[in-house]
């Protein structure tokens, strides 16, 4: 089994640009056993231009079992 995080990093409301370098969170995370998984900005205005508000990056890791739990499975 696995446990997820979802982190949002909010762009800056007048240059667009990220809060926070996604590269810096990714490498954090790996650093405390987390799997990036994926990026992606779900919020897109339809101006015909592509402008997303936020980028929600998606970690996982193994959930650390008992003996116990091991044994039932």
């Amino acid at each position: 089994m696995y446990e997820y995080k979802f982190i949002k990093i909010e762009f800056k409301k007048l240059s667009g640009k990220p809060n926070e370098d996604y590269r810096e969170v990714i490498k954090n995370h790996a650093n405390q056993g987390y799997r990036f998984v994926q990026i992606f900005s779900p919020d897109f205005a339809t101006s015909g231009v592509a402008v997303g508000s936020y980028y929600e990056l998606i970690f996982e890791r193994p959930i650390k079992q008992s003996t116990e739990q091991k044994h039932c499975l």
